[in-house]
């Protein structure tokens, strides 16, 4: 038996009106009716399609006239996965199509501009599928759990966003924001591997440990970054990731139905092939 999607999961992980983070079973699997074996074998035969949307999307910018992007804006609570996305998902598709961004503390010439200043330098080229591994989104959920902003100045951040990418998804780049959303007892386990395991060390951070005394405060961040910035334009996924496998396998059919939304075409010769040919044939 082929396992496979048995309900749309842009339909089924979308952020509409009424949603609440605190009704997901992180360790559910929703849409998919197999298992980890399952997962991965799809996983495995849907490479071949998403590589080649990757392609057809590059091919059409840089020979074509296509002016299509997509953005893939990934948050999460640390251990959730981005990093397993980012290798076993758009790590199988052509590197020079990709282009990947990772935002950490704002630098001093950064804290001199808006909030949006360095990531708007970040954003993907026409052909070019971006990877925001945190984002712009940082600046109202650590902002707001840590008040390194005032209430008013999230607000703002809020509105600025919403505005933000409503521009670029008029100037042809789609966006995929995406939640991973883990359970605490989730990341326990998986920070204690990173502690039981020599070659995880390095993956380690105190930090981490302080943060989780202020998970209900992050979710809280997180449920209103959803109810403030999933609009019709740029819509947030919360996917389950528990299931590292399922997460995976989720992330690249959202990608795939961004790419085939835009349907990005080979583009035509702009010389004659037969003369080509025949011209090949005689060397």
């Amino acid at each position: 038996m082929t396992h496979t999607w048995t309900t749309d999961p842009a339909r089924l992980l979308r952020v509409d009106d009424g949603f609440a983070l605190d009704r997901i079973d992180a360790d559910g699997h929703p849409g998919f009716d197999g298992h980890k074996a399952d997962g991965h074998r799809l996983l495995a035969e849907r490479e071949e399609r998403l590589d080649e949307l990757q392609e057809r999307l590059y091919a059409d910018s840089h020979v074509g006239d296509g002016k299509d992007a997509v953005l893939l804006v990934l948050q999460a609570m640390d251990t959730a996965g981005k990093g397993g996305v980012v290798r076993h998902v758009v790590g199988r598709v052509d590197p020079q199509g990709i282009a990947l961004a990772a935002f950490k503390a704002p630098t001093e010439e950064e804290l001199a501009h808006d909030f949006l200043w360095r990531v708007e330098k970040q954003l993907p080229e026409p052909g070019m599928i971006g990877v925001f591994d945190r984002s712009h989104y940082e600046d109202v959920l650590i902002a707001r759990v840590h008040a390194l902003a005032d209430p008013e100045e999230i607000e703002r951040r809020y509105g600025a966003i919403v505005d933000f990418e409503r521009r670029i998804v008029a100037s042809g780049t789609r966006i995929v924001k995406v939640m991973l959303h883990i359970s605490p007892d989730e990341q326990k386990d998986r920070l204690m591997q990173r502690l039981e395991r020599p070659d995880k060390y390095w993956k380690y951070n105190p930090g981490d440990v302080d943060e989780r005394l202020r998970w209900d405060d992050y979710m809280a961040a997180y449920q209103a970054v959803f109810e403030r910035t999933s609009t019709p334009d740029a819509p947030w996924y919360v996917v389950p990731a528990n299931r590292k496998w399922y997460a995976r396998l989720a992330v690249q059919e959202l990608l795939i139905d961004a790419l085939e939304d835009i349907d990005p075409r080979w583009p035509a010769a702009d010389f004659d092939v037969e003369a080509e040919k025949k011209r090949l044939a005689a060397t």
